[in-house]
């Protein structure tokens, strides 16, 4: 979640990208920590998804209804 926010804040990243870094960093980071086997990466998969997830969920109840 702390990558994406600062993917959010800066400038020049669009909302498309965010989800594919997030995707990209939590594949490479979990690939170093466990290998690069098919545990790993669906492991990073699932970080980036968590985090996507867990921030719609605040964005969506933490927002007022228009």
């Amino acid at each position: 979640m702390v990558v994406g926010y600062a993917l959010k804040v800066t400038p020049f990243i669009k909302d498309w990208m965010i989800i594919w870094v997030l995707l990209i960093c939590g594949v490479i980071a979990s690939g170093l920590r466990l290998g690069f086997d098919v545990n790993g990466i669906a492991n990073g998969l699932i970080a980036a998804g968590a985090a996507i997830t867990t921030h719609q969920f605040f964005k969506q109840s933490i927002q007022k209804k228009k």
